[in-house]
This record gives C-alpha cells, structure tokens and sequence, in this order.
C-alpha cells in the first residue's frame, strides 16, 4: 500500500471558527471510514486571525494533519496550488475550510476517479433527486448566472465550476496547477479550461452541499474583479 492515498488540501483565510469544526468531521471520516493511509494539509493564506495557531495546535494530537503558510494573502488559487504542489497523495481532494460540502462527498469523487476520469468537480447544480443542497436564494441565482456566463464565455461544458470540492489523480493535479497563473476565487475557471487544452477527462459530481455563514466572497462588490477576470480569461 502507497505510503499516502489521499491528500485532502483546505485553504483558509481567518477560519480560526469555521475550519476547527471541519476538521473535526474530517478527522472522524478518515479514520473510522476512509480507513488508508492521507495527510490533511491546510494552507494558510496570510489569515490575520489565529487561525495557524488553532490548526497547529490540532497538529500536536493529531501527526497526518500540517500546515503550510503564506506570509501575506495571496488568494484562493495560490493557496490550493500550494497545498497541491505539496501533497503527497495518490489523489489530490481540496474542499472548502467552512465544510459546505460534507467530507463524506470524498466517495463519490474517489468513485469517478475509479471510472476513469483525471478529475472530478463537485457540483451543487447538477440534477440528482437524492441530493441536499441549501443556499440562500440571490446566492443561488448568482452562482447560476455566472456559471452560464462561464461556459458561453469560456465555452467550459460543467454546469458548476465553483464548487470547493474537487478532486484529481496526483500527476493530473501538479500538472494543471504547475501551469495555474490565476490567483484568486477565478482559479477553478483556469484549471477546467487547461483540462481541456490538455486533453483530461473530467466527470461532474453532484455533492450534498450546506451554504455556511461567513464566507468573504461578495459578488456584488466584486462584481467588476469578476468581469474583468472572465474577459482576461477569454483571451488567454
């Protein structure tokens, strides 16, 4: 048996409250479910609160749990390319710090790996009777509105390109974020158009999926960021 399987990546930026509750859920997963050998690695991206102090204190009971450190705030993109470029797994898993999207949704994304793709993308918009999804309405309308802007802009197939949650094989995830130039919230939108450049099967998950309060996305107030990336993207 490989030494690591599975390397679960968190990015986080001030989730002193948010991610110790995750990590909880996730320690139990592994250990009682998942039951092979991972390493959880969270990437602190220059969070102003005590964040590292809380992850690192959790590390001190708990050795397949290690922390990685960006001195100032460089964005979530630079952050999951950190912890990737790290990670010593078989299976490149990186989920969101506020626990949207249940750790339990591993085995779904692991069994489309096991089908053959080289990466799988959870998804909170594709039909499945038997998923839980959660969100506040305008959220919800946004995220819709911009993933159609996404794919006629960016002509990318996947019905939810934001998803925190996605996996891929180890040589698929280093080598799409060894070539990653995106930064921030628009880095999921590089990784799938550079899948398709290099000719990568990708399987869209749907996931149960809980909005959590106190994220720092706000589209609204980002909007322009936002637009400007989608055109900078466009032609790339």
């Amino acid at each position: 048996m490989p030494e690591t399987v599975l390397s679960l990546i968190l990015p986080a930026f001030d989730e002193a409250l948010r991610l110790p509750p995750y990590l909880k859920s996730v320690r139990r997963y592994l250990e009682e479910s998942f039951r092979q050998p991972y390493e959880v690695i969270v990437v602190d991206d220059g969070s102003r609160d005590e964040t590292a102090a809380v992850v690192l204190r959790l590390a001190g009971q708990w050795p397949r749990l290690r922390l990685l450190r960006h001195n100032q705030n460089e964005g979530k993109g630079s952050a999951v390319r950190t912890g990737v470029l790290a990670a010593r797994g078989e299976l490149l898993l990186f989920a969101d710090a506020d626990g949207a999207t249940p750790i339990e949704e591993h085995a779904r994304m692991a069994a489309a790996i096991a089908q053959g793709a080289d990466v799988a993308i959870g998804s909170r918009l594709a039909p499945d009777p038997t998923i839980r999804r959660s969100r506040h309405w305008y959220r919800g309308l946004a995220g819709k509105l911009f993933a159609l802007a996404a794919r006629r802009l960016l002509r990318i197939p996947a019905i939810d390109t934001q998803c925190g949650f996605k996996m891929f094989r180890a040589a698929t995830g280093r080598q799409l974020f060894a070539a990653l130039e995106e930064t921030g919230y628009l880095f999921d939108l590089e990784i799938l158009i550079l899948a398709q450049r290099f000719g990568l099967r990708v399987i869209e998950v749907p996931v149960h999926w809980q909005e959590v309060p106190g994220g720092h996305l706000h589209p609204l107030r980002e909007l322009p960021q936002i637009i400007a990336g989608l055109w900078r993207l466009r032609r790339r």
